[in-house]
């Protein structure tokens, strides 16, 4: 087959190349792969390395021409083994070699199987002779048509297994010998020189999972390589939806096709069984490594260190939140598991755990780096907006456990699970922190409202912010019900355990009570003890019933338009809050209407002995005009922002209100002369008195007279 000529980004393997280890460090790899090393029984070389970029075909030209020049010199050797121009015949060769190692590993008489010096030497050269014709060929590690690994790879390892025999050749005189001793050499370092090409293709398949097409399949010389052999996107800071979706998919998918798994696990049987575990491992290990963390950043995800989280503003640091918990979840269900598989498939059979130490040494690397971040954000000030990010955070961890325990499961026999059992305690103390950061994070609610301590009321008795907040807050707290109710009951776990009882709020402590519903309960009680003392700032006592009015109704509202909170107060709250609005209602009506209604009443003063006290009449018509007046001008700037809480005030108002003054209207307003002292006293109409209880509660102060101009 003809040879291509090398893809221009790809260094000789004859060459110095490099790798980078885990740290980012750059790791040197030995190619010095001199062909001067083949010489023959008079020590003259049989040919020469070229160095440089002349490329496999002239090599191959060169090594052509000296094996003719040195043909009268191997005529002796040329028989054996049916040899052809001076170049060895490597089946016949293959067939001793593996007879020899195969007496050898028996451990039986080692004299009835014995090698030559030649025929070791002859070995040696073919295969190195093999190795370099290889190169410049794009399917040198396809595999035979019957399944069998291709010819070079082989080759390599019978390489390695030759070697490993000859160092365990027996003492001189024992049937072998020191004869050995320069064929050993001489074998372990084409062994040596195979392996350093070997790790260079191991490494660039990682790198580039395409594999080369047959030359017979047609195309352009190195047409299978392109310049950008990154195996996943490249790292970016801000991705559109469309894009971080594309980039999890592509993250997502096996890493390599079917052939490229095939040719890696070939190569790294090949490396493990030659004693090149350390460098095959971690080559391996560095590849996937450094996908992995591209394949976090192609979903937006970059590294930080503590003091930069420790530092960041909140907003900013949300965001961070945000992104480190979705690649974090990515990372467990997604990532791990592609990892494990190609471990598995790779590293197979009796290296098996080999891959298991791989995909330990991985996750732990990897997992480790993700859950310092969770260090770094319970560091931060604790505030109580904080709360539900760090409770992603906690829910994402919390999930990773049985993850990795089905890991550990797998493993369990085997001795990599080191990184896997370190990995589980870190996620556990990673979710014990976040869970204690998030209890102390609720319970500055709590520490909020006890500060809450203004001494201006809320004007016209609306809502005040406090109750805004801390509702919406439960509300959203509420949907990590599960969570918080986990978090709580570890929180009083470790209490007991340390042997400080139930901890904060030690009421809590019977295992059969929702802890987090205690905790709940306890906020509410304590945010209506605060609006209590804030009703008590209105100097006017039915401004304060109307302020605990609207209070109490948006909690109430908030509470049954939130299943969640709903189901965690119960039943027995809402229906106390609902007797207490009740209570807070009349008490409203008794001190805002009872001297308007009492002006409403024949008490003996008008009426006397049968006869109608007109003065007195007169001045009860005037105090009620100035009484609703009154009424219009203060309640109207009153707020109440519920409009079925406002209709119902209004109703009931009216209720009471018109048909008082409208009885009162029929019985009395005949005394005065028609005309002027009519319009004089009678002011209002009982449809007028309907319009201004209307009109009360929309928060607009006017008065009767500017309002009928």
């Amino acid at each position: 087959m003809e040879s291509r000529s090398q893809p221009p980004y790809k260094s000789s393997s004859f060459s110095t190349a490099t790798t980078r280890d885990d740290g980012g460090r750059t790791r040197e790899v030995d190619r010095n792969f001199s062909l001067g090393a083949v010489r023959d029984k008079g020590g003259r070389d049989l040919h020469h390395h070229h160095h440089g970029h002349g490329g496999a075909r002239d090599r191959e030209q060169a090594i052509k021409e000296e094996d003719e020049q040195e043909e009268g010199d191997e005529g002796a050797a040329a028989g054996h083994g049916g040899e052809e121009c001076g170049v060895p015949d490597l089946a016949a060769l293959s067939a001793e070699v593996d007879a020899f190692v195969a007496a050898r590993q028996q451990g039986g008489d080692a004299a009835a199987v014995t090698v030559t010096d030649a025929t070791l030497e002859k070995f040696a050269s073919a295969v190195e002779l093999l190795v370099a014709r290889s190169e410049g060929v794009e399917d040198r590690w396809a595999a035979e048509a019957s399944g069998e690994p291709s010819a070079l790879l082989a080759a390599i390892t019978r390489t390695a297994a030759l070697a490993s025999a000859l160092g365990k050749a027996p003492a001189e005189g024992g049937g072998g010998g020191s004869k050995h001793t320069a064929a050993a050499h001489r074998v372990t370092a084409v062994l040596h020189r195979a392996m350093a090409f070997l790790e260079e293709e191991f490494h660039g398949l990682l790198e580039d999972p395409r594999v080369p097409k047959p030359a017979s399949a047609g195309g352009e010389p190195g047409a299978a390589h392109e310049p950008d052999r990154c195996v996943l996107p490249p790292p970016v800071t801000q991705v559109s939806a469309d894009a971080e979706k594309d980039a999890a998919a592509a993250a997502a998918a096996p890493p390599y096709p079917p052939e490229t798994v095939d040719r890696l696990r070939a190569m790294a049987d090949a490396m493990v069984a030659a004693g090149y575990a350390t460098e095959c491992t971690q080559m391996f290990l560095v590849a996937r490594r450094n996908a992995f963390d591209a394949a976090l950043q192609g979903i937006g995800y970059e590294k930080s260190n503590m003091e930069e989280v420790v530092r960041m503003a909140w907003e900013a640091l949300e965001a961070v939140i945000v992104t480190w918990t979705r690649a974090f979840r990515h990372a467990i269900n997604v990532g791990l598991s592609t990892e494990h598989d190609l471990c598995t498939r790779v590293f197979a059979g009796r290296h098996a755990a080999v891959g298991r130490g791989i995909f330990a040494d991985l996750a732990r690397c990897v997992m480790l780096h993700m859950l310092s971040f969770t260090d770094a954000v319970a560091m931060t000030k604790r505030a109580a907006e904080k709360l539900f990010k760090v409770l992603d955070m906690y829910e994402a961890v919390r999930d990773a456990s049985p993850v990795v325990e089905a890991f550990l499961s797998a493993d369990e026999n085997s001795s990599s699970g080191g990184g896997l059992a370190e990995l589980r305690s870190e996620i556990a103390a990673a979710r014990s922190r976040l869970g204690e950061s998030a209890a102390a994070i609720f319970r500055e609610l709590e520490s909020s409202i006890r500060a809450d301590a203004g001494k201006q009321p809320v004007p016209g008795g609306a809502v005040h912010p406090l109750t805004r907040y801390a509702m919406n807050y439960l509300k959203y707290a509420c949907e990590y019900n599960t969570t918080l109710e986990q978090v709580f009951r570890e929180e009083q776990h470790a209490a007991a355990a340390a042997g400080h009882g139930g901890g904060h709020g030690d009421n809590n402590s019977n295992t059969n009570t929702n802890p987090f519903a205690a905790q709940l309960m306890e906020v509410m009680e304590l945010l209506q003890s605060n609006l209590e003392a804030k009703s008590r700032l209105y100097k006017d006592p039915s401004l304060s019933n109307i302020f605990l009015m609207n209070n109490g109704r948006y909690m109430l509202q908030k509470i049954r338009g939130s299943p969640e909170t709903n189901a965690m107060l119960g039943e027995a709250w809402a229906r106390k809050q609902s007797t207490n609005l009740r209570q807070y209602h009349k008490n409203y009506q008794r001190e805002a209407w009872s001297r308007v209604l009492g002006l409403l009443r024949d008490d003996g003063a008008i009426t006397v002995k049968g006869h109608v006290q007109k003065p007195v009449l007169k001045e009860r018509f005037k105090q009620f005009n100035a009484a609703m007046d009154e009424v219009h001008r203060t309640q109207g700037s009153w707020v109440v922002s519920d409009e079925q809480l406002q209709s119902e005030l209004r109703v009931s108002i009216a209720a009471v209100v018109v048909p008082a003054y409208r009885s009162f209207l029929g019985r009395f307003a005949q005394h005065f002369s028609a005309g002027r002292q009519t319009e004089k006293y009678v002011k209002l109409s009982a449809e007028d008195v309907e319009t201004i209880i209307d009109e009360l509660f929309d928060g607009n102060a006017t008065s009767m007279g500017r309002r009928k101009t």
